[in-house]
């Protein structure tokens, strides 16, 4: 945790501007929100929104950098007994089993998908973001076995691997809009998962990353 007050206070400013930026995308729909209204509702000037989110999307996608971390995180530290692609496999189910808010499957997650269904300026954010997590997670596949960053092997993998827990979500949150059933829809994610990494070891057969 950050110790010095300067930081505190940073971090306490950018959560106040997400938290009302949520509240409001969730309440009107994020394309009728202004940053003028956001910076209203968090009691902040517009400028102060900017210093801390780039661009309007950024407010929504606000823990975009956790999750890049998270993903590389669990590659450096790794078991070197286990796959960089079953290390993935095995990351999932940790979330899931730790009710991380990644992998979160109830009514607030169904307001923060519909929310993004209602938007193509989200729509197309999360392309993007699930294009900028392939790249990254490729660089880091490289690293933890020693190849090279442009490595094509480790941008297949990638870039299936992306695809895959894309799937797995989309079925997730699925699962729960028909079922209203949690336990089932992170079911469903973790059963997709799977099943899509039987294919990604198979198809990364005779590389270091199955």
């Amino acid at each position: 945790m950050p110790s010095d007050r300067r930081t505190r206070k940073r971090l306490a400013t950018r959560q106040a501007i997400s938290t009302a930026a949520t509240h409001l995308f969730f309440k009107r729909g994020f394309d009728h929100v202004t940053v003028d209204e956001i910076a209203a509702a968090a009691d902040v000037g517009r400028m102060t929104v900017f210093n801390h989110f780039p661009r309007k999307e950024d407010m929504f996608f606000d823990r975009d950098e956790e999750v890049r971390e998270l993903l590389c995180e669990a590659l450096r530290q790794r078991d070197p007994r286990v796959s960089p692609i079953e290390t993935l496999r095995l990351l999932a189910h940790r979330l899931v089993a730790e009710k991380s808010p990644f992998v979160e499957f109830s009514a607030r997650s169904r307001g923060f998908v519909g929310t993004i269904e209602g938007s193509e300026a989200l729509k197309a954010r999360a392309r993007a973001i699930r294009d900028e997590l392939a790249q990254i997670v490729a660089v880091a596949f490289s690293e933890c076995v020693g190849r090279e960053p442009a490595d094509p092997a480790a941008h297949l993998a990638a870039g299936l691997l992306l695809a895959t827990w894309t799937v797995a979500l989309i079925q997730g949150h699925w699962t729960f809009r028909q079922r209203q059933d949690t336990k089932k829809a992170k079911a469903a994610f973790l059963a997709m998962v799977d099943k899509g990494t039987i294919g990604l070891k198979a198809a990364m057969a005779g590389t270091p990353y199955a």
